[in-house]
């Protein structure tokens, strides 16, 4: 059977019933349409471990990018049990017999997913404003493999943290890829330099000074693209410059919506639930 529509969800983060009642309104049919979600599946809702299996259990062509609160729960499982602030949706899913599997499915999830088909770019937080498409792959493609790799614990033990603010070339290889992740899943303000901001509340009508929205800024690569993101919960869903940029996390966290984008033989359409 040939792909009917790819599905692009928001920010999940744990809420499992809003979630099947956005597949069931969408008439999911899993062997026809794809689910490309946008990141932080978990953490928030109470329900991170029926999240995960549910999407788990779809194996291919369903995925996720990775977005921070993905990110943490792997790093919870690494530094468990020195953790020092129990996390019981955590415990959840590390204690569960498929915690293992789960896991391992997290850690082979993409940063940053392109569709050529449809010129659509799915990432859980944004794009540095000075990266083409080319670099952005390559960026994500080395936090990927060091989510797989051998050193795996070493880039865990050094993924927290505000500095560097801006993502360099030449950093070293573990700063590199911490300044990485911060751009993929955890910037909304940048400056045109790559410099973040990591004070600001989120408002997109106060924003700190000299900074922007990121998705005002994106290289002149990605015109004729869609960039697809979540992570910011107070922006809502957003759609800027006739789909350049559109954020699909419209606060199920905070009691709003799941929203998702629906693209189905080049059309597109906005579907949503409310969460409250």
């Amino acid at each position: 059977m040939s792909r009917r529509r790819d599905i692009y969800i928001g920010d999940i983060q744990g809420f499992w019933e809003p979630l099947e009642r956005l597949l069931d309104k969408l008439a999911f049919d899993p062997a026809s349409d794809r689910l490309c979600l946008a990141g932080d599946l978990v953490n928030r809702g109470g329900k991170s471990l029926k999240v995960l299996r549910r999407i788990v259990a779809l194996g291919e062509p369903h995925f996720s990018v990775l977005g921070n609160h993905d990110l943490h729960l792997l790093a919870y499982a690494h530094m468990h049990p020195k953790v020092r602030k129990p996390n019981p949706e955590f415990e959840k899913i590390l204690n569960h017999a498929e915690g293992g599997r789960i896991l391992e499915w997290l850690r082979a999830q993409p940063l940053l997913w392109l569709n050529e088909a449809d010129r659509i770019a799915l990432v859980h937080a944004g794009i540095d404003p000075r990266w083409d498409r080319d670099q952005a792959r390559k960026s994500a493609a080395e936090v990927e493999q060091a989510l797989t790799g051998k050193k795996f614990g070493k880039f865990i033990d050094n993924m927290y943290g505000n500095e560097p603010d801006r993502w360099a070339p030449d950093q070293k290889r573990f700063v590199r890829l911490r300044t990485t992740t911060n751009v993929l899943t955890r910037m909304r303000f940048a400056k045109s330099d790559g410099r973040l901001d990591f004070k600001s509340s989120g408002d997109m009508n106060d924003p700190p000074k000299d900074f922007r929205p990121w998705f005002e800024m994106l290289d002149k690569s990605w015109r004729d693209w869609s960039v697809v993101f979540g992570h910011w919960s107070m922006l809502g869903y957003h759609n800027y410059q006739n789909s350049q940029a559109i954020c699909l996390d419209s606060g199920c966290v905070w009691g709003g919506a799941l929203t998702a984008l629906v693209v189905e033989e080049g059309e597109r359409r906005i579907e949503s639930v409310d969460c409250g």
